[in-house]
C-alpha cells in the first residue's frame, strides 16, 4: 500500500473526505447521501468492495451517515449488524457523527485489519471521540467488515448494548447530604415539594444547574457495566447548606399539629446555621419567621434580668418582691394570679414575675435594656443570602412608663421568630451569633458583642429553672433544655400571642403562636418538636 493510502480518512457529516482507493473528494451530507465524482460510486450502490480499505470506507461512510442498514450490508453479519447499530443510533441520537480512517494494515491471506475513530456530537458540550480497529475478511473476491460489537466500540462485547445513563443531580444538599434541590431536563426544581416552603426561592437561587449524562456499556439486562463517556454523578459539585431536612421534618410536624397560626425557628447555637423555619397554614404573613415584628412579653425578660444582672442591682440569689399587683410610676403591674411575695430573683424568673421584673426595668438606665438586648442580637443587621430578615427593634425607653412596659416585653419592644431564635442561640453559645444558609453567606451590617461568661452563667441557670421547676414544666421530659415563655399582649390588649424561647445542646429554637393567649401551647408544641427528633 502507498504512503498515500496510508492516510487517515475524515468521514462526517459536512466534511470532506480523501478515500483511500480512488482518491475521488467525497461530501457526506447531514442526511447521510454522498455526492461523488465519476470514478466513484455512492458506498450504497457500488460494487462488493475489492480491497480492505474500500470496505472499511464503505461501512465508516455508512455509520458516519447514520444509514444502519448501509452500514450493516458492509459487514458479513447484515442482520445482527443492523440490530445493534439501529439500536445505537436511535438510543444515543447523535446530532453528527465523524469517522476517521486509520491506518490499513497489508492484508494476511484473506483478513486485514483498519483503525478507526469514531467522534459522536450528543449535545452542547458533549462530544465522544474514541478509536478502534475493524477486523476486515474476504469471501469470494469481495472484502468485508467481519461484524463484531467492537466495530461499534471497542469495549462493547456480543450481547452487551450502548445506552445514555441521564438523570437529575443534586444541585443543593443539607448538612447531611440529602438533596434539596436537584438539576435535570427541566432546571432546577426541589427535591421535595414539601421540604422548606418558605425557603423554595433561596434554595433554587443558590443552585447550579446540571445534569448527570453518561453513555454507559451494559450488559443484555440492561445492568450497567462500564462507564464510556460523560459523568454519571453530574458535572458539578452540589451547594451545600447548613439546613437540617430532619430538623425542618420535625418543626413542620409540630405546627402543622397546632390549630392556630404557628411558626418555629431553629438555629444551631455553635455555627448560626439555621436548621429549620416552619409555618403552618394558618398563618397569613409569609415573612412572620423571618421578619414579623411581635412583641416579645416575658421571654424578653432575659434582655432584664441581663440587664439587672450587668447593672449590679440584684444576683440570680437576691431577695426581690413579687406582689400580685405593683404601681410603678404611673403604671399598674400584674401577675397571672399569682403572689410570691419575698423570693429570689431566680424563681420570680422561673415563674416569671412580672411586678418583679418591671420594678427592676424601672430601675435600669434608659438605655439599659436597649444595650442588654443588643448583646442578643436583637439590633444587629444580617444581609444573609437568599433571606430577608429583622430580628426586632429594641430602642431606649423614652420616658419611666415605656421602660417599665419594656422590661416584660410589652411597650415598644418588638421581635421576630427569627429574632428570638438568636436570642436563645446567644445564651446557648455565648458568642455573637451570625444567622446563615450558606458558609460565608452572610454579611454582617450589624454585629452584636454578647453579655459576659459570667453574666451569662447565672442567665443559663434561670433559664434552667423554668423547664425544672417554672412555667414550662411541660419540657421537663425533653431533655436538657434552657429557656423562656412568654404572653406577649397586642392590639386593645384582649388578645395575647404565646412564645417559648430556648435550647437544648447545640440546637436553639423560637416558637412563636400568634393569638394563644398562653404560652403553654407553645412550651407543648416545643415538646413534640422535641420529640421528633
Amino acid at each position: 500500500m502507498s504512503p498515500a493510502a496510508k492516510k487517515g480518512v475524515l468521514i462526517g457529516g459536512a466534511l470532506v473526505m480523501v478515500a483511500i482507493v480512488t482518491a475521488a473528494v467525497v461530501m457526506l451530507t447531514g442526511g447521510g447521501s454522498t455526492a461523488a465524482s465519476s470514478d466513484a460510486e455512492p458506498a450504497s450502490t457500488a460494487a462488493g468492495p475489492s480491497d480492505p480499505a474500500s470496505a472499511a470506507r464503505a461501512y465508516l461512510l455508512a455509520l458516519a451517515g447514520k444509514d444502519a442498514e448501509a452500514a450493516a450490508k458492509a459487514t458479513d453479519a447484515v442482520p445482527g449488524a443492523a440490530v445493534v447499530l439501529q439500536d445505537a443510533l436511535a438510543t444515543l441520537r447523535p446530532t453528527q457523527l465523524t469517522a476517521k480512517l486509520g491506518t490499513v494494515g497489508a492484508p494476511q491471506g484473506d483478513k486485514a485489519t483498519a483503525a478507526y475513530t469514531m467522534t459522536w456530537s450528543l449535545g452542547a458540550g458533549r462530544t465522544w471521540t474514541y478509536s478502534g480497529n475493524l477486523d476486515l475478511v474476504q469471501a469470494q473476491g469481495t472484502w468485508r467488515v467481519h461484524w463484531a460489537s467492537s466495530a461499534l466500540h471497542p469495549k462493547l462485547e456480543a450481547g452487551q448494548r450502548l445506552t445514555i445513563a441521564s438523570s437529575d443531580v443534586p444541585a443543593v444538599v443539607d448538612r447531611d447530604g440529602k438533596p434539596l434541590v436537584v438539576s435535570g431536563n427541566g432546571g432546577l426544581k426541589l427535591a421535595d415539594d414539601k421540604a422548606f416552603p418558605l425557603l423554595r426561592s433561596a434554595l433554587t437561587g443558590h443552585g447550579q444547574a446540571s445534569q448527570a449524562f453518561a453513555v454507559e456499556r451494559v450488559d443484555s439486562s440492561g445492568k450497567p457495566l462500564e462507564t464510556l463517556f460523560g459523568n454519571p454523578e453530574g458535572d458539578h459539585k452540589p451547594a451545600t447548606t447548613g439546613l437540617s431536612v430532619a430538623t425542618q421534618a420535625a418543626a413542620q410536624a409540630a405546627v402543622d399539629g397546632y390549630r392556630g397560626k404557628a411558626v418555629l425557628v431553629a438555629l444551631q447555637p455553635s455555627t448560626g446555621d439555621l436548621l429549620a423555619v416552619a409555618q403552618n397554614g394558618s398563618v397569613t404573613n409569609a415573612a412572620s419567621a423571618f421578619s414579623g415584628q411581635y412583641a416579645p412579653g416575658s421571654t424578653f425578660k432575659i434582655v432584664t434580668a441581663t440587664a439587672a444582672l450587668e447593672a449590679g442591682l440584684v444576683t440570680p440569689d437576691s431577695s426581690v418582691p413579687c406582689p400580685l399587683t405593683d404601681r410603678i410610676g404611673t403604671r399598674t403591674l400584674s401577675n397571672e394570679g399569682f403572689d410570691l411575695g419575698t423570693t429570689t430573683v431566680h424563681k420570680a424568673f422561673a415563674k416569671s414575675c412580672n411586678t418583679t421584673f418591671a420594678r427592676l426595668a424601672s430601675q435600669l438606665p434608659a438605655d439599659g435594656l436597649a444595650k442588654a438586648a443588643t448583646q442578643f442580637g436583637l439590633n444587629a443587621d444580617f444581609g444573609i443570602e437568599g433571606l430577608s430578615t429583622e430580628l426586632g427593634r429594641v430602642d431606649p425607653a423614652a420616658n419611666a412608663d415605656e421602660q417599665v412596659e419594656d422590661g416584660i416585653g410589652q411597650g415598644k419592644v418588638q421581635v421576630s421568630p427569627m429574632g428570638a431564635a438568636v436570642m436563645a442561640a446567644t445564651a446557648a453559645s455565648g458568642r455573637a451569633v451570625v444567622p446563615r444558609l450558606w458558609e460565608d453567606g452572610t454579611k454582617v451590617n450589624t454585629g452584636y458583642h454578647p453579655p459576659s461568661a459570667s453574666v451569662l452563667s447565672a442567665l443559663r441557670g434561670m433559664m434552667r429553672e423554668v423547664v425544672t421547676g417554672g412555667t414550662a414544666t411541660g419540657l421537663s421530659r425533653s431533655g436538657t433544655v434552657f429557656g423562656k415563655t412568654g404572653t406577649a399582649q397586642f392590639g386593645d390588649g384582649a388578645e395575647a400571642h404565646g412564645w417559648f424561647v430556648g435550647y437544648r445542646g447545640d440546637l436553639a429554637f423560637a416558637v412563636f403562636l400568634e393569638g394563644a393567649n398562653d404560652s403553654k401551647p407553645a412550651v407543648s408544641l416545643g415538646a413534640k418538636f422535641l420529640g421528633e427528633l
